[in-house]
């Protein structure tokens, strides 16, 4: 398992004065970003191969609230990959400095290539570095069809 701990800054909160939900977000990118770094996926290697993560969904789940000031923990398991590591899955949880569960996050993405702008496999350098990232106890090998496990799909505006 994977931690990035933060604090809650004042441009984190919202109206209501506890952690706002696109604060989250934000620290699961920054906790991500951190993990595939540290794992070898670092902003000038994943650029030489042209290529960059996108994110297909993020289902939030909030237990309880948080506060400005207060230390933050966001962790990450990785839930799911594909043979060709185009496709990733990753749970993240929130907790406070007191052990409790803020919030957990199923969030599932893709590798693109950034100048075709189509989803692509992880070259094999890269690949090799996917196969030894650290998997939660629910891990699963990841399809295309999981991409549509919701059943949600693009509809045009109505006329």
């Amino acid at each position: 398992m994977y931690k990035k701990q933060f604090e809650i800054r004042w441009s984190d909160v919202d109206a209501n004065g506890h952690l706002a939900n696109s604060a989250y977000t934000n620290f699961m990118s920054h906790a991500r970003m951190a993990f595939f770094t540290e794992k070898g996926f670092t902003m000038p290697e994943i650029m030489k191969f042209n290529v960059g993560p996108v994110v297909f969904y993020e289902h939030m789940y909030y237990f309880k609230e948080s506060f400005l000031g207060t230390p933050i923990t966001v962790t990450i398991e990785v839930s799911g990959l594909s043979e060709d590591g185009m496709l990733f899955m990753f749970e993240h949880n929130f907790y406070n400095h007191k052990g409790e569960n803020l919030a957990y996050c199923e969030m599932q993405g893709a590798w693109i290539d950034l100048k075709a702008r189509k989803l692509t496999a992880l070259p094999e350098p890269l690949l090799e570095l996917a196969h030894k990232f650290p998997k939660s106890e629910s891990f699963k090998v990841l399809t295309k069809e999981d991409t549509r496990k919701h059943g949600v799909r693009p509809k045009p505006m109505p006329m």
